[in-house]
């Protein structure tokens, strides 16, 4: 059993605070919108569906979990596909087709929407079932130039960027092996 540090402990007047400030801020902001937890982010849906924008939000989290990562570093790669979808329609059918189909699936199973299903073992199994379509594909190959390439990212993963701008690894660092 993993034990957690650092749980946040909710209270009634909180949950109803956040809550209040949550229905003030969506009453005010314009549709299309997509606020994000965490670090304050939000971003527009242009060209792809409000509602397939948040489920690819999903679904790129589910592929490349990692729980060091808040939602907006996805949200940058969705951003891409919405990017697309503007100026392809070949590309807005390959999201949003391959989303209802996602949907469909997901229904047909566990009777519930992608986004709604609580057991991320269950959102990976209807992944693993569709992951040889192009569309599943197509944003697996985008995730990995996204995520890893993003440099914001890189400390969160441990890694301190390139050495050659600093010497190298043989001059910076190549033999800082405490554990020997």
């Amino acid at each position: 059993m993993e034990k957690r540090e650092n749980q946040i402990k909710v209270s009634r007047r909180n949950l109803i605070k956040a809550g209040s400030k949550t229905l003030i801020v969506m009453s005010v902001l314009p549709t299309g919108m997509i606020i994000g937890k965490g670090k304050a982010w939000a971003v527009k849906a242009k060209s792809l569906k409000i509602d397939t924008f948040a489920t690819l939000i999903q679904v790129s989290r589910d592929i490349y979990p990692h729980d060091k990562l808040e939602d907006n570093f996805y949200a940058k790669v969705v951003e891409g596909f919405d990017s697309a979808a503007g100026k392809s329609k070949a590309d807005k059918d390959l999201f949003e087709n391959g989303l209802v189909g996602l949907e469909q699936a997901s229904m047909g199973k566990y009777n519930k929407k992608y986004r709604d299903i609580g057991w991320e073992t269950q959102r990976v199994q209807l992944l693993r079932d569709i992951e040889k379509t192009t569309f599943f594909q197509r944003i697996r190959g985008s995730l990995i130039t996204g995520i890893y390439n993003n440099q914001e990212a890189w400390p969160l993963f441990g890694y301190e960027g390139e050495s050659a701008p600093m010497g190298g690894y043989l001059n910076r660092g190549f033999d800082d092996i405490s554990w020997l």
